[in-house]
């Protein structure tokens, strides 16, 4: 696949991240939690991202999305220099 769309969500702490986590595998909207308590600008929309090629993202953000296989799957949570994200694979393509 040469190109993904993601959404994700930024917080501050891994503690946030894995207690969030829980909360979304438990059954909690990715999307709300998404608007609620992301970092990120793109928390307003749900995470979105848009699609995102390789090069695009930081590294260990990009490994995380390019390694989710199905759409809906989501990340446990992965540390960047930005934070700590939960990514949810929402497209694929092949350009």
């Amino acid at each position: 696949m040469d190109e993904v769309r993601a959404s994700h969500i930024l917080v501050k702490t891994e503690e946030e991240a894995d207690k969030l986590y829980d909360e979304i595998m438990s059954g909690k909207s990715f999307e709300e939690a998404a608007q609620e308590v992301s970092l990120c600008p793109s928390g307003a929309s749900g995470g979105d991202l848009g699609f995102f090629g390789r090069g695009m993202m930081v590294k260990p953000f990009e490994e995380a999305a390019f390694g989710l296989e199905n759409i809906s799957d989501i990340s446990k949570p992965v540390q960047t220099q930005f934070g700590w994200h939960i990514i949810k694979l929402t497209g694929k393509i092949d350009v």
